[in-house]
């Protein structure tokens, strides 16, 4: 039996007791990091190579502050040493999600959500080559896509109070919800099939 999403958030909570000025900090540097290279239009393409593997780095983070390992914020730069798979990764997750939000947005949401372990799984094994991590995934979050669009329904009123104070908020809102989403990656793998 999968752990109810508001006790997932109270996890979450303590496990960055004492680590908040750490997580602000490297969810800060990723932030800008992706945001820099995507406001320039010439750097778009430099982004677009650089996501996957800053997206594994920030996934390693947010494992480590999770199972109460030790975090560093060099850790946000680890997902390079597996740069290709960590680029492939995000290209086919992007295209995938792309292509059914062509379709129409309930699809591309519910492809989304069936993928979204991908990095984790890859955090966890980086000898999996991009497919067989977003099949875990998506095997992994069969039956549970709903659970985790919940868990991120829960983060909304937060996000509309972050607003509120001019976007300060999201220094601490961003990390809670990273690493919230890490104990529910936790809590299913192990009662999920995956192939």
């Amino acid at each position: 039996m999968a752990t109810e999403n508001r006790v997932l958030m109270q996890m979450a909570r303590k496990s960055l007791e004492g680590k908040w000025g750490l997580a602000i900090g490297t969810f800060l540097v990723y932030t800008l990091i992706t945001s820099s290279f995507g406001a320039m239009q010439q750097w778009g393409v430099l982004a677009l190579l650089i996501a996957g593997p800053l997206m594994l780095g920030i996934s390693i983070f947010s494992l480590a502050i999770s199972r109460g390992k030790d975090a560093r914020l060099e850790q946000l730069f680890e997902g390079f040493q597996h740069y290709s798979r960590a680029l492939v990764t995000y290209l086919l997750m992007f295209l995938y999600i792309l292509l059914w939000m062509l379709l129409f947005i309930i699809p591309g949401i519910i492809a989304a959500l069936s993928y979204s372990m991908s990095f984790y799984i890859l955090a966890d094994d980086p000898s999996l080559t991009p497919r067989q991590a977003m099949d875990k995934s998506k095997a992994m979050m069969n039956g549970y896509k709903a659970k985790l669009f919940y868990l991120y329904l829960r983060f909304f009123p937060l996000a509309l109070l972050c607003i509120l104070t001019l976007g300060i908020g999201f220094l601490w809102l961003v990390p809670y919800m990273n690493i919230a989403t890490a104990k529910f990656y936790d809590d299913i793998k192990d009662s999920s099939i995956t192939t």
